[in-house]
């Protein structure tokens, strides 16, 4: 399970999200092209890819062969970029229907392409170890029924977990099985990112820096203990919320500009402790970002408006 304060900070900043949408194109374009970029280094990081995120930018972005870096390490970042596109464009088009072993050996094969051309998009035929890791994935004979399960079970889930959790869930599930002989963590990011992206949630990365982290969480799954890997792809979800929300912010009007509720009461003849009450008791529309409350002007407004209407209803 997530922990509740992380949950509750997550769908705060989703509702000011939706709330804001639809986003402008030019902004929405360059969030694309930021996170795309980060997800892909640090997702190629992960797996051991040399390339630095400049060199990334360098080689997905100008075509510019880094001296010094394997071809692998070139190929492995144009195809994860690629990948990510894939992903873009099936959001783009509203295809929620694509959840699907299909689209999942969809992106096995932009992953490995040009690399394991003669395994890209199929089910391993032998088994496997995983390096540095204790957890042993089933035999190969078991992967068609494992993936037709994992479909099931995601099938039924969908509308009952919390999309944060359905999505920690299914990657742990993917990488579990390790449906492919090269390119299953990288897959599983990817397909867990199509699962938050079709509801709404910016496209998260999981950092080069919380590799041991991220190891260690998926390792404690595997005996059946997910709530530290759901915590963690939890954070990683709100770090990604928290970018986009100052984005945002950082093109609104004054008035629309998330501030600390001690700034806020700075302008306004109510004190900061007097805001946090109206905050928590519901009617102030705000949202944690780290341990403080933020909120607008414009949030103020329309709670003292809002509450000039009922006084009016009641003198009638």
């Amino acid at each position: 399970m997530i922990p509740k304060e992380i949950l509750k900070r997550i769908d705060q900043k989703y509702a000011y999200l939706q709330k804001k949408r639809p986003l402008s194109a030019a902004l929405v374009q360059k969030l694309s092209e930021q996170f795309a970029l980060e997800m892909t280094f640090n997702s190629n990081a992960i797996e051991g890819n040399k390339l630095t995120l400049k060199e990334t930018y360098l080689v997905i972005n100008d075509g510019i062969t880094v001296k010094g870096k394997s071809l692998k390490d070139h190929l492995e970042a144009k195809n994860h970029h690629e990948a990510l596109h894939f992903l873009f464009e099936l959001i783009e088009h509203g295809k929620k229907h694509t959840v699907s072993e299909r689209l999942i050996r969809s992106l096995q094969q932009l992953v490995v392409k040009d690399l394991e051309d003669n395994e890209a998009g199929k089910y391993r035929q032998g088994n496997v170890m995983i390096t540095g890791s204790k957890h042993k994935p089933p035999p190969a004979y078991q992967v068609p029924q494992l993936m037709q399960e994992m479909m099931e079970w995601i099938k039924k889930n969908i509308n009952k977990l919390h999309p944060v959790e359905l999505a920690s869930l299914a990657h742990h599930k993917l990488v579990h099985i390790h449906p492919f002989n090269d390119g299953n963590g990288r897959t599983a990011r990817l397909f867990m990112n199509l699962i938050l992206m079709q509801r709404g949630y910016p496209l998260v990365a999981i950092l080069k820096n919380d590799r041991k982290k991220y190891y260690r969480v998926l390792e404690k799954a595997d005996k059946g203990d997910t709530s530290d890997l759901e915590k963690f792809i939890a954070q990683a979800v709100e770090r990604s919320m928290t970018i986009y929300l100052k984005a945002i912010q950082a093109g609104s009007s004054k008035e629309e500009q998330l501030v600390p509720l001690s700034k806020l009461a700075q302008s306004n003849p109510y004190s900061e402790k007097y805001l946090n009450l109206l905050v928590r008791s519901g009617k102030l529309e705000a949202h944690k970002d780290g341990r403080n409350w933020v909120s607008s002007q414009n949030a103020l407004n329309n709670y003292l408006a809002n509450r000039q209407r009922k006084r009016k209803v009641k003198k009638r």
